[in-house]
């Protein structure tokens, strides 16, 4: 029960605010003392021991935290986690090089003649963005920015408005190159790639979704999503194409860079990922936005970023290693292995799970904390279920399954990230609850996609098995 105790002080902590990674090192520096044979070594006795129900003769022994540093040098060493400052690195660049800005601004002059078309454009520049930035808070915030107000002024319902930006912002969470997936694959044990390759169709499927909402709600609320008038549509014939094709061309250059080179196996995610910041650096320079001062915020932010994900990693990994020689781990393995249901049961508990802990603590802290107790019950499953052939295929489906569960967690109040980040940028006659009703149909669209990926896992498996079967693996 000691695990448990544990597992319950350190969500208690994420709950009131503390900070995650010292919630999560603090928590096992506390119950080290509380399990391990340290204090009675010292001639302490246990008079917690019973309150735990806690077994003073089988402590585990503190000399097992020897292979900790060892632990944490790994996590300095793992060559996949030198993507995560790259791809941070690569999208703050293109936010504050003002591509985003002029994507956005051609979109919605392109889609603006139909009804709804600015919604439009602010998903399908949302999947851009994602497919070529993977930074949620950077989209949310350049959108929240540029497309809000231009929506309000037209008289698009707010509802509609902050939902639609809120909900595509955060396609950089299941669209590759995502920092989600990249840290994912590391706690499942699949390679990035693959796990790239696998969620391309869920990401884009999850955008087209969102584009059919607002088609939707344009036909049957014309007056929720108004087409621009007539002397708002200044750029036609030639002179909108080329416009057009010189705000494309940047984000699918990159699209190509990363993705390209990762799906046909010429880079690894962490090579990519440094092309990827030099590419944008390139685009920077080629528009003129290459200033001291762009670099400066942006290697900035980059640093802030990437330290909070690697401290956090480091303060889980400490926790897991304790949680696991307490016992924890064992205790649920076989809390998960029986469930009612068997596979189905488990895959819908922990989806529920996931889902649920989404509402209240951030997806890095579910990655670091949840996940890894959740893989290796997954293997065993998923080798039982559909045979040990299958194995690595299923699981980079269940790391999907996770990846679009976790997306929910940037629109779910109240701690919905996505929706701080609009908040911050809205204008004044935006309210919270507008915020909170918009996002609510979106959050619907999300869960249908996951259902549907839950039946028919080829959405995810068929790209990864397409490669293998082309590289003649």
């Amino acid at each position: 029960m000691l695990g448990l105790w544990m597992f319950a002080a350190a969500v208690g902590l994420l709950l009131i605010g503390y900070p995650v990674a010292f919630s999560l090192g603090g928590t096992a520096v506390i119950f080290t003392l509380l399990g391990s044979d340290l204090l009675p070594n010292m001639g302490l006795t246990l008079p917690w021991a019973p309150l735990f129900d806690l077994d003073p003769d089988l402590p585990f022994r503190v000399a097992r935290l020897n292979a900790l540093p060892s632990r944490i040098f790994n996590i300095m060493g793992n060559y996949t986690l030198v993507a995560v400052p790259f791809f941070v690195f690569m999208g703050v660049m293109l936010e504050k090089s003002g591509l985003a800005e002029d994507l956005l601004e051609t979109m919605g002059i392109l889609f603006g003649r139909l009804r709804g078309g600015l919604a439009l454009s602010v998903v399908a520049v949302g999947a851009l963005l994602a497919a070529s930035t993977g930074v949620v808070g950077a989209s949310v915030v350049t959108m929240g920015v540029l497309a809000l107000p231009v929506m309000l002024k037209y008289n698009y319902d707010k509802g509609l408005a902050t939902g639609v930006v809120a909900s595509s912002g955060t396609l950089g969470q299941i669209i590759p190159p995502s920092i989600v997936l990249v840290i994912l694959g590391d706690q499942i044990g699949v390679d990035v790639g693959s796990l790239f390759l696998a969620s391309f169709i869920p990401g884009f499927m999850l955008a087209g979704l969102f584009m059919l909402w607002v088609i939707f709600v344009a036909i049957t609320r014309p007056k929720a999503a108004p087409a621009l008038p007539p002397e708002a549509r200044t750029l036609k014939g030639m002179a909108l194409f080329l416009r057009v094709l010189k705000n494309l061309i940047p984000p699918l250059f990159l699209i190509v860079l990363v993705l390209g080179t990762i799906l046909i196996g010429l880079a690894t995610p962490t090579e990519a990922g440094a092309m990827g910041a030099i590419g944008a650096m390139l685009l920077a320079a080629i528009n003129r936005r290459l200033t001291l001062k762009n670099m400066m915020a942006t290697m900035d932010q980059t640093v802030k970023l990437t330290s909070m994900v690697f401290i956090i990693l480091i303060g889980a990994t400490f926790f897991s290693y304790v949680f696991n020689q307490l016992g924890g781990a064992h205790v649920v393995d076989n809390f998960l292995l029986n469930l009612p249901g068997g596979f189905y049961g488990f895959i819908f508990f922990t989806m529920l799970v996931v889902f649920l802990l989404g509402f209240f603590i951030d997806f890095i802290e579910i990655t670091f904390i949840v996940v890894p107790l959740l893989a290796p019950i997954a293997k065993q499953y998923l080798s039982t279920v559909y045979g040990a052939d299958m194995e690595h295929t299923m699981l980079i489906w269940f790391g999907v399954l996770i990846a679009m569960n976790l997306q929910a967690s940037f629109l779910t109040p109240p701690f919905g990230f996505a929706l701080f980040y609009l908040k911050g940028v809205a204008p004044p006659s935006i309210k919270t609850t507008d915020i909170y009703r918009g996002i609510i149909p979106f959050i619907a669209i999300q869960l249908v996609a996951l259902l549907l990926i839950i039946l028919f896992p080829g959405i995810v498996t068929f790209l990864p098995e397409f490669a293998a079967r082309f590289s003649g693996n």
